[in-house]
């Protein structure tokens, strides 16, 4: 008999499963599904991912709205935030901007995206993110639960996007792995979804929201591409992270 607390290996529960485990921190009660290419199978579920965390940051924010006031419990989303996801984007964050800000040939650029050691821009680069999240979200006032239902979701959106409109710039990298395993059709149904789902919580916020997470990620991955011939997972983690500041900032703005 099986036990009934494992999932099934392969199939789509294997793709969630991977994309939950690599983006969030959130125990999982059962095994690893074990199967082959399980990570470009999970990129799909991106957004989801992003919609769950969102939907474990309005259980923090309510609680922490039982005794702290508005701006408190925006300060401890954010946190909460980067501790759901493991710091992993705002790693990928300050190693792509160490690089990009060093203004050095390609190739060394790729290099000192290797170094694991923070340099100063990496440092401004996360430290601006945060605190632009922080007051971003503050501002949203009573709509903060939609905004931590919806940036999460647009980032991870965003991360699905660039992998899929722009090229990887190792041939033996993460983004080689999943570059071009989305279709275009596929890619165009899931933002239509997305795009719903987020104009249904948010309103016209959501939508322009939506707008500004897509030029943003289309900028950010056409500049990126210029300059290192392509994407790695440190710069999908970067487009993660700006693509949930624009996204805060739209909603705090149509608030």
């Amino acid at each position: 008999m099986s036990d009934q607390s494992e999932p099934p290996q392969g199939g789509p529960f294997a793709g969630l499963d991977t994309a939950l485990r690599f983006l969030t921190t959130l125990p999982m009660p059962w095994p690893a599904p074990t199967q082959r290419d399980g990570f470009a199978q999970a990129v799909p579920f991106f957004p989801l991912v992003g919609a769950i965390i969102g939907v474990v940051l309005l259980g923090v924010g309510w609680a922490a709205g039982l005794w702290w006031a508005p701006f408190t419990r925006a300060a401890l989303l954010v946190v909460a935030w980067g501790v759901l996801s493991g710091g992993l984007h705002l790693d990928g964050l300050s190693d792509t901007f160490d690089a990009m800000m060093s203004w050095r040939p390609r190739e060394r650029k790729l290099e000192i995206m290797k170094d694991s050691r923070i340099g100063a821009m990496g440092a401004v680069a996360i430290i601006s993110v945060l605190l632009l999240k922080l007051v971003f979200l503050a501002e949203t006032g009573a709509d903060w639960w939609r905004a931590v239902l919806v940036a999460p979701m647009l980032g991870r959106w965003a991360m699905l996007y660039a992998t899929a409109r722009f090229p990887a710039a190792r041939p033996d990298g993460l983004g080689s792995s999943v570059q071009g395993r989305l279709g275009l059709a596929q890619l165009l149904t899931m933002s239509v979804v997305v795009a719903l789902v987020a104009t249904a919580i948010a309103g016209a916020g959501g939508l322009c929201a939506v707008l500004l997470v897509s030029a943003g990620a289309h900028v950010l991955g056409r500049w990126w591409t210029h300059a290192l011939g392509g994407l790695t997972g440190d710069t999908y983690g970067a487009v993660c992270e700006l693509a949930e500041v624009l996204a805060l900032a739209a909603l705090s703005a149509a608030g």
